[in-house]
């Protein structure tokens, strides 16, 4: 049995289903394939930031483009997913830090991005629960989080609404292009469309590679915590320069936080926190917070997401390959990218073009070294 579509999606997290909905909705036949359930690796059991403040100057378009959408989730997939536009605050403990945080503002004003610097005495005044080490902190009012178990299982809910085939428990092992067509075999069923996106996060790298565009893409596995309930009086999320430690609290009470990396397999796929960067968030949420001290720890996890040297994700055509856009690699910072990236992917697919600059995310830039 065989089925042609328009364009063949491999992975379904944030970016994956996000592009299904963006393409069926303008009339595209689409299938996307998913090696367990949507939402299930980096994009369902990430940190949850919503996230502007503090980005690489590269991103802040695609960020800035997202930021619109999350703004009317609601209306598009039925949830807002319980985002909430708490702010986000990165902060400083040392006047080196603090001069990091300056210089960001010029870049906030080239990307129109709302961003407040705040001092010493300020920061302390106006949230009087920070610990003495933060000297300074820059405030950007749009940001917030969101709940990441449910983006992207309601992207797909919403595409599959539209008219796309949603293929969950379906690996993508075998995937040929013949000069026309990608050919995707499972099982006793084909599938055939000129267009593929390549959004299988750390995989995605294998996918590359077996057209011929290898990556130094790594496994990265972040390692959160979340604690018991206490009084809520955390609003912003939290962050710091150098990124060793972020840090929310949700209307319920709990503390979600995070620092350093767990262990994982791809292979398998499998993927655990450990027990020394656990402590160590611990001690620097503390740090950051002391009324947290005492509060009791209830779960710790991780998921496995694609690394890049540079921090940027592989995002545009292939190189090498007609028909194949790759989007992968976003290093631990895609969630709050994932709606925009799906846009982005649909105008290329559909227009040939987009308007988000593209150049940085290139996936021959690592070939190219310093001529990049």
């Amino acid at each position: 049995m065989s089925a042609t579509h328009d364009v063949l999606i491999l992975g379904g997290g944030g970016a994956g289903c996000s592009a299904a909905l963006h393409l069926a909705l303008r009339g595209a036949r689409v299938a996307l394939f998913e090696r367990g359930l949507v939402g299930s690796q980096a994009s369902g059991v990430n940190y949850g930031g919503v996230r502007q403040n503090g980005r690489h100057p590269a991103e802040l378009p695609i960020a800035r483009r997202s930021r619109e959408i999350w703004a009317r989730l609601p209306e598009l997939i039925g949830t807002d997913a319980e985002f909430e536009v708490t702010g986000h605050l990165k902060l400083a403990r040392s006047a080196a830090e603090e001069a990091e945080l300056a210089d960001y503002m010029a870049v906030a004003r080239e990307h129109d991005l709302p961003l407040e610097l705040i001092g010493s005495n300020s920061i302390h005044a106006r949230w009087p629960w920070l610990g003495p080490r933060v000297v300074a902190g820059a405030f950007a009012p749009e940001d917030g989080a969101a709940n990441p178990r449910l983006l992207a299982p309601a992207f797909a809910r919403a595409a599959r609404a539209a008219g796309a085939e949603i293929k969950e428990h379906a690996p993508v092992s075998e995937i040929a292009h013949d000069g026309a067509l990608f050919t995707l075999t499972i099982g006793d069923r084909t599938w055939r469309a000129p267009v593929a996106l390549n959004c299988m996060g750390y995989w995605g790298g294998e996918i590359a590679a077996r057209f011929g565009e290898a990556v130094p893409v790594a496994p990265l596995a972040p390692n959160m915590l979340v604690s018991e309930p206490i009084p809520y009086f955390i609003e912003p999320n939290m962050g710091v320069v150098g990124g060793d430690v972020y840090l929310r609290q949700i209307r319920r009470g709990n503390v979600i936080f995070g620092s350093g990396r767990g262990t994982s397999d791809p292979a398998v796929p499998w993927s655990r926190p450990l027990p020394e960067p656990t402590l160590t968030a611990m001690a620097r949420a503390i740090e950051l917070v002391p009324r947290l001290a005492g509060v009791q720890v209830i779960r710790s996890w991780t998921g496995i997401d694609g690394d890049m040297p540079d921090g940027l994700p592989v995002i545009g055509p292939s190189r090498t390959t007609p028909g194949l856009i790759h989007a992968f690699g976003f290093s631990g910072h895609g969630f709050m990218l994932g709606p925009g990236i799906g846009a982005i992917l649909a105008e290329l697919v559909l227009d040939g073009r987009t308007d988000v600059p593209l150049h940085p995310f290139r996936i021959d830039r690592f070939a190219l070294g310093s001529a990049a």
